[in-house]
């Protein structure tokens, strides 16, 4: 840790609503030496009064467990914050008038950065040309994701900067031709630009309550240098936690650079949105079934690996015929190893959208952890989506069950993996609560429990992610209206205010409410965010 002010050793936390299952009419709280000692009723808190050093008066603000983003690329996410953002740009032609701008007014950068091009809501349904990017840039490096960073366009002098076996076809790459030029994009990158990148995005983490950020990076995502800058720029910060995984099958590797597990984006396809997941049956707007880098047999032998190593293995898959070579390849494994060695092991799967139910029986078989994304589905689900352009109504229809995982018994890690979709909790909440396809909904409650201990639970903690006495002080500190308890299925009540339920409120979700705003955010009881004002 860096040599940050110590700051008060016991603090008191009153007059609020603290939501915590051990009281859930608790509103107070004490820290001490980073944890919560202490969550309780009003009057007692006068016990604690004198004994702290510091009084925070809550003054009616909600208190909840800091959240966890449990799919995050850090620098990336950094780099569309201060990059440029072209997921506003509503034509072609306002898209490349942004990448003109952006030229312009950096042009120290040896590689333009931007991202979230979505070329399939422009008039016309087409990308930029080369020769468009070209001009626009006055022929330097630019580099362009498409919102699902799985496909890219880029200028000419990017790819001259990688070798030549990368395709020069005037479309947007994918698959290992977009892994080389973004690897060469990342490349170019000045360290102080990286080190920019990073402390802006935890510090936009901080400001909305994440307490922790599941970095994914890998060798077709990142760098080694890259991540290994991460985790250090991490530990001498105060927060948020930073947790790593490296998507490379070398266990000795993720070790080595000090990763949490070889997961994380270790793809077993691709994305729908490029066309690359990997699916039983064609596309619908495609006459193919995307595509496959790794299979069972290979899915086994690492997650092998991993188990005898003590390490978490973890795989995107995305598309049905990527998740259930996951689950075959990990199966395998258990006959191996031994079924309890790898429950125990918590294996992580990113994305997990298209499950069928035997997927989601072998996923709460083998202890898998469903790392998902509810706001994919705010983005791109619905009738009119682009799930529904890619797949068809029908099959669009049976993404991302959260209910059935749920229901099963598979645990479930919120994440955003922004910059996919941005950091954004609370909406993240509301996007699982309120499901386009109803009969996928869950209670507000489960999704807030899938973006707080959920997390935790996804490292292999039990005892984080809850305000209770002996967990970390992870926590957040917000303006909110009235609590609720918000259940999914209309054929009951949707929200209920009665406090005899026993159950601790949580903010009304419905959309069209405003979200809550953080106040405060604290990471093992050292305050990593307060709102200007506050």
């Amino acid at each position: 840790m860096s040599e940050q002010p110590a700051g008060p050793q016991t603090v008191l936390l009153r007059r609020g609503e603290v939501h915590s299952p051990a009281d859930p009419f608790a509103t107070a709280m004490v820290v001490e030496r980073g944890q919560v000692a202490w969550v309780g009723s009003e009057g007692a808190a006068d016990a604690f009064a004198d004994g702290v050093d510091e009084v925070v008066d809550l003054d009616g603000a909600l208190v909840t467990p800091a959240f966890t983003d449990a799919h995050v690329h850090t620098t990336a996410t950094g780099l569309a914050l201060t990059g440029l953002d072209l997921s506003a740009a509503p034509t072609l032609e306002a898209a490349l008038a942004l990448v003109r701008e952006f030229a312009a007014a950096r042009p120290a950068d040896r590689v333009l950065l931007g991202h979230g091009w979505d070329a399939a809501r422009w008039p016309g349904g087409r990308p930029p040309t080369r020769a468009e990017l070209d001009a626009a840039t006055g022929g330097r490096p630019l580099y362009l994701s498409r919102a699902d960073v799985h496909s890219a366009v880029v200028s000419t002098a990017l790819l001259d900067l990688v070798p030549a076996a990368v395709s020069r076809v005037d479309a947007p790459l994918t698959a290992d031709d977009h892994h080389a030029v973004r690897e060469a994009a990342l490349g170019a990158l000045a360290p102080a630009q990286r080190a920019e990148a990073q402390r802006t995005a935890l510090a936009q983490a901080a400001s909305l309550g994440i307490g922790s950020v599941h970095e994914c990076g890998g060798p077709q995502i990142s760098s080694e240098d890259d991540f290994t800058a991460l985790l250090k720029l991490a530990g001498e910060l105060p927060g948020p936690r930073v947790v790593g995984y490296w998507a490379e099958r070398d266990v000795d590797k993720a070790r080595e650079l000090g990763a949490a597990g070889a997961a994380g984006d270790l793809f077993v396809d691709g994305a729908l949105g490029s066309h690359t997941a990997c699916l039983h049956q064609p596309y619908a707007d495609a006459p193919h079934t995307g595509t496959a880098y790794l299979d069972a047999d290979a899915v086994a032998e690492h997650v092998v690996a991993c188990t005898e190593a003590g390490l978490q293995a973890g795989f995107h898959a995305i598309g049905d015929a990527a998740v259930a070579a996951v689950a075959e390849g990990v199966r395998a494994a258990a006959e191996k190893v031994g079924l309890a060695r790898v429950r125990a092991a918590r294996h992580r799967v990113e994305h997990a959208e298209m499950l069928t139910p035997d997927t989601v029986a072998a996923f709460a078989e083998l202890g898998l952890i469903a790392s998902v994304q509810p706001a994919f589905d705010g983005v791109w689900g619905g009738e009119d989506g682009m799930y529904a352009r890619r797949l068809g109504a029908g099959r669009a229809r049976t993404l991302n069950p959260y209910a059935a995982l749920l229901r099963a018994g598979v645990p479930l890690a919120f994440g955003s993996d922004s910059p996919v979709t941005p950091l954004d909790p609370w909406g993240t909440v509301r996007a699982a609560a309120f499901h386009r396809t109803p009969e996928h909904r869950v209670s507000v409650r489960a999704a807030f429990t899938a973006h707080t201990r959920g997390g935790w639970r996804a490292i292999g903690r039990d005892d984080a992610g809850v305000l209770v006495p002996g967990a970390p002080a992870d926590y957040a500190v917000w303006h909110t209206g009235d609590l609720v308890v918000q259940a999914p299925d209309d054929r009951v009540a949707r929200w209920s205010t009665d406090p005899r339920s026993g159950t601790p409120g949580l903010p009304d979700l419905t959309p069209g409410t405003g979200l809550p705003v953080c106040l405060r955010t604290v990471v093992g009881g050292r305050t990593v965010f307060v709102r200007p004002g506050e």
